[in-house]
C-alpha cells in the first residue's frame, strides 16, 4: 500500500521529535497552583498537541511539579500512560477547583483512568503526591487554576 507524500512527511516528522516529549523549541507555559498549603508548579497543556504528548518520554519530574490539562469542554476525561516512563497520579478537577477523583497510574500502560463525571481540568503529579500530603477527593481544592474555556462551561 502506498501512502501519500503528506502522510510520509508527517510520519518522518513524528520520528524526529525529541525524546523529551515536546515538539522542538516548544516550551509549555507554567502556572503556580495551590493544593491546601502545598505549592505546585504545573506545565499547562491547553491544546491538542500538548494534551496528546503530556508527560510522555520524561524520566523524572522535579519535586512539586506536574502537568495541568485544560480541556476545551468539560468532559469525562480519561488518561493513559503510553510512552510515559514515570508513575503518576492524576486528579480530575471540577470548575470550582474541587478534586472529583484521583487515580494512580502505572508507567507504559494503556489502561484508562477516567474522571467520575465531566471535568474541565486534570492535574498529573508524581504517583503518591496527593496521598502523601493527605489530599483527598471532595476534600481538596486546587487553587489558582486558569479560567476554563467558555466552551467548557456549556
Amino acid at each position: 500500500m502506498r501512502l501519500p507524500k503528506l502522510c510520509l512527511s508527517m510520519a518522518a516528522t513524528l520520528l524526529m521529535l525529541p525524546a523529551c516529549g515536546q515538539q522542538p523549541g516548544r516550551t509549555l507555559p507554567t502556572r503556580s497552583l495551590t493544593a491546601g498549603v502545598h505549592l505546585i508548579t504545573a506545565e499547562v497543556a491547553a491544546d491538542d498537541p500538548a494534551r496528546m504528548t503530556g508527560l510522555m518520554n520524561r524520566h523524572e519530574l522535579a519535586p512539586n511539579h506536574g502537568m495541568l490539562f485544560v480541556f476545551d469542554s468539560a468532559e469525562k476525561a480519561c488518561m493513559w500512560m503510553r510512552n510515559t516512563l514515570i508513575p503518576l497520579s492524576v486528579a480530575f478537577i471540577d470548575f470550582d477547583g474541587s478534586v472529583v477523583n484521583i487515580e494512580d497510574m502505572e508507567p507504559r500502560t494503556e489502561q484508562l483512568h477516567c474522571a467520575l463525571r465531566p471535568v474541565p481540568y486534570a492535574l498529573e503529579m508524581t504517583r503518591g503526591w496527593f496521598s502523601e500530603r493527605g489530599l483527598q477527593p471532595a476534600q481538596t481544592v486546587i487553587g489558582r487554576l486558569p479560567p476554563a474555556p467558555v466552551s467548557a462551561k456549556k
